[in-house]
């Protein structure tokens, strides 16, 4: 018999694998000039970010589900704007992307993802420069070139924007982990659509005024309110289930989650889309950067256990020297730290709790919430 918990936690998963894909092909579709043809990306984009901040602002300063944290000019100034414009260019490049390249190729090239990440973490000096995350650095963009060069209908200006795309997120996320944690800033994906939705929005207004607005001739343009709706609403669903998802189970399991997601993903566009063919050499080249993502994942996972069982080591040391400095002896020690309603141990898992990063929400806005 499968128990309850772990039943509602294959729900979870479920509901997150399914409104992912589902997100990523109705953009493809709506967007694709052989469907919906609607090809603005901007303007999809700007609708997303409107129909979010719309509704976050409903949630907070109306039905109070949740309450604003404590938003400063400075901190917004120096953390919200920054991150925000990163999230602007993550999501203008990367829908854009979808005019010129299929939705299988996209998901291949995303596995550059970790790759860019570490590198911007290097970079901001967040993550050092060790030889086993570099080697699978390297093996996971040996696996996207093989697989870029089987690609039956390579375009140059699509690999482009969704690569900048990419580059953009791992910035975002980097930016995420330095600014907002180092001020103590923590926000839901309430607070998060909040403070950064709108934000977003004035950042899109500049290239949508510039590039998409004077080709828009309203005569052309298909507007069906329903598919706008249903579209922001499944995006903003999206962001939700991968809080809900990392709130039950953690980083590593979503992780393992969007691996497999990706690959459901990549056939599904095979047959709902028939120009995404894909060639043995694509799914040869994926295989190997799935490989390295895998195995950087194995490794990241095996960091935060590390860095908890030092924390530990650490702490132990410390309520020792502690106990060691008031004359007392090892049982008294502990009679005291155990009459104390588990002070000690409840501290202790609020460290390790912080200690799980920030993870990418797949053109998501997530952050963890602040334990209680």
């Amino acid at each position: 018999m499968i128990s309850k918990h772990l039943l509602l936690t294959y729900l979870y998963l479920l509901v997150y694998i399914t409104l992912s894909s589902g997100v990523i092909l109705y953009n493809k579709w709506v967007l694709s000039p052989k469907y919906f043809n609607f090809p603005l990306p901007i303007t999809l984009t700007m609708i997303h970010m409107g129909f979010s901040a719309f509704v976050a602002f409903v949630l907070i300063r109306v039905l109070k589900v949740v309450s604003p944290v404590k938003m400063t000019f400075e901190i917004y100034a120096t953390c919200v704007i920054p991150i925000s414009a990163f999230f602007a260019a993550s999501l203008w490049f990367g829908n854009t992307a979808y005019l010129f390249i299929s939705v299988a190729f996209i998901q291949m090239l995303k596995a550059l993802m970790p790759v860019a990440t570490f590198l911007m973490a290097v970079l901001c000096g967040t993550d050092k420069l060790r030889c086993d995350l570099f080697l699978n650095m390297l093996l996971v963009s040996f696996g996207v070139v093989i697989s870029s060069y089987g690609e039956i209908h390579f375009n140059v200006v699509g690999t482009v924007y969704q690569v900048t795309g990419i580059f953009a997120e791992a910035l975002r996320l980097v930016l995420t982990q330095v600014l907002l944690q180092k001020k103590g800033l923590t926000l839901n994906p309430i607070t998060s659509l909040y403070y950064i939705a709108p934000c977003s929005f004035v950042f899109l207004f500049v290239p949508w005024y510039l590039l998409e607005m004077p080709g828009i001739e309203v005569s052309q343009i298909r507007f069906n309110f329903w598919i706008f709706f249903s579209n922001a609403l499944c995006a903003l669903a999206l962001n939700f289930s991968i809080f809900l998802v990392i709130g039950r189970t953690g980083a590593v399991t979503i992780r393992v989650a969007g691996v497999l997601k990706d690959w459901i993903l990549i056939a599904l566009s095979t047959v709902i889309f028939p120009e995404s063919a894909i060639t043995k050499l694509n799914i040869i080249g994926y295989a190997i950067a799935l490989c390295g993502v895998v195995m950087y994942n194995y490794l990241k996972a095996n960091d935060v256990r590390s860095s908890q069982t030092s924390g530990d080591s650490e702490r132990a040391a410390k309520d020792l020297r502690s106990s060691n400095m008031y004359g007392l002896d090892d049982n008294s020690s502990n009679s005291s730290m155990a009459g104390k309603n588990g002070r000690s141990g409840s501290h202790l898992e609020v460290v390790i709790d912080e200690e799980v990063p920030l993870i990418p929400a797949s053109k998501g806005l997530l952050s963890r919430s602040k334990p209680s």
